[in-house]
């Protein structure tokens, strides 16, 4: 592999392991906030001790999105020195505005929430969570500003080869904006739905049954119930505006060559780029057409539109499916836990452990809606502006291999550190059973 190639892989190697925790954060925030004022309006102590358990993953979720992006953000000065040269004074700004309103906003009031419950007067207690729910929303949207900013760039002009800004309205608010914060925002929740109710099905079938167990597990599956579908409509209208600004992106998603219409959506092939053909096709007629234009007849652009200026097929195909297939699933499990949950009022163990594999499910889903649009703007770095040939830097492929090494293994350990700890944490929860001939429940603390 080249210097180019292995630089892409490291950045992409260092922001899947990042966006990760910030998936969690975004969320979770809010959910902290919810317990919160349930406590305050019932004075039921179940919500408490949710939020003493989940502010214990929020914090170690926000400590390894700190550290990963710190790492992340190197690279834009040794590997693509190109990037900061040529829009730096559009990135630079928004990245600035990302720490000054959010990081601070977030690093600042985590301390009162994890320690401040009986230091410091409720409504201080609670308006640190609120403020750090907002930093990590804030966060978000400056994030997404920028990422949607080097889809859809306006707002700016070229002088001597610097992009400089002359609309900031317009740069922040550029077209693919809203659809790209909506979608992100419903992953993150939904993320943190199936972690709340996978870990909190976890708790239950190993036997605890503490009043605080079930409230979570039920926020969560109502959570998915809601969202799950919702974000099918927020995906259709990301797709749509996806179709009316980087058509090339649509075109290799759906493994679509030739512009055409009654275009059929392809459920699974084998996308063969030497040959511009799919091989062992299984597709649905028309149904790419209907999707996209809302007609059978409607026209698709083709991949042979844009020869030499469209992404890697097979990439985005099979990333585009696995976020699908992952959001089918959320939406099945999510809709029958909420009906057994309202018919019941308790689910079955096979249910359980459904959720219970789910609970990461989110982050797959994430990632694989974030190599879709990360590699679907290929060879764009920012869309029209800069490729990311001219964005690479100078350092010997050598260097970038043995560090790109080093990165794997860290995150490989990390990132199973902090599954192990999550579900460590779950397994110390309190057990609740009823003494034998009796009714009266008895507490006792969970041993792994």
């Amino acid at each position: 592999m080249d210097a180019l190639i292995l630089a892409r892989i490291q950045f992409a190697a260092n922001i899947s392991f990042h966006i990760l925790f910030p998936t969690i954060t975004i969320a979770l925030g809010w959910v902290l906030l919810f317990f919160k004022l349930r406590f305050n309006a019932t004075a039921d102590d179940k919500w408490m001790d949710a939020y003493r358990f989940w502010v214990k993953v929020f914090a170690l979720s926000f400590a390894m999105g700190v550290v990963s992006g710190i790492t992340m953000s190197f690279q834009f000065g040794t590997n693509w020195p190109g990037y900061m040269e040529r829009v730096g004074n559009i990135a630079g700004p928004l990245l600035a505005y990302e720490v000054l309103t959010a990081f601070f906003l977030e690093a600042t009031f985590l301390s009162i929430m994890l320690f401040g419950f009986r230091r410091v007067p409720g409504w201080v207690h609670t308006g640190a969570t609120v403020l750090v729910a907002f930093g990590t929303t804030m966060s978000a949207f400056w994030i997404l500003a920028l990422n949607s900013w080097m889809q859809t760039p306006q707002g700016f002009e070229m002088r001597d080869g610097i992009a400089h800004a002359t609309d900031w309205w317009a740069i922040v608010f550029n077209p693919s904006f809203p659809y790209r914060l909506a979608h992100m925002l419903t992953a993150s929740a939904l993320t943190v739905a199936f972690l709340l109710a996978g870990l909190s099905a976890w708790r239950w079938l190993r036997g605890d049954r503490a009043p605080a167990v079930a409230a979570t597990l039920r926020t969560g599956v109502v959570m998915a119930a809601v969202l799950a579908p919702a974000q099918l409509f927020i995906g259709d209208q990301h797709g749509l505006n996806t179709l009316e600004h980087q058509p090339a992106k649509v075109a290799a998603i759906e493994a679509n060559w030739q512009t055409r219409g009654g275009v059929p959506l392809v459920l699974f092939a084998l996308p063969d780029e030497a040959a511009r053909e799919n091989r062992f096709e299984v597709a649905i007629p028309y149904g790419a057409s209907l999707i996209l234009r809302h007609s059978p007849d409607g026209v698709v652009p083709g991949l042979d539109d844009f020869v030499g200026r469209h992404p890697p097929v097979a990439p985005v195909f099979f990333a585009f499916r696995t976020m699908v297939g992952i959001g089918v699933l959320m939406i099945g499990l999510g809709l029958l836990s909420a009906v057994l949950l309202w018919r019941r009022g308790a689910l079955p163990r096979l249910v359980l452990w459904g959720l219970v594999g789910m609970t990461f499910s989110g982050w797959v889903a994430t990632l694989a809606g974030w190599y879709v649009t990360e590699i679907g703007r290929q060879p764009w770095l920012v869309t029209g502006v800069l490729t990311t040939a001219q964005a690479a830097g100078p350092v010997p492929a050598g260097n970038i291999g043995a560090t790109l090494v080093m990165y794997l293994t860290i995150y490989a350990l990390l990132l199973t550190a902090y599954v192990v700890t999550v579900f460590r944490l779950a397994s110390r929860g309190r057990i609740v059973e009823a003494v034998p001939g009796t009714a009266m429940p008895v507490s006792k603390v969970a041993t792994p």
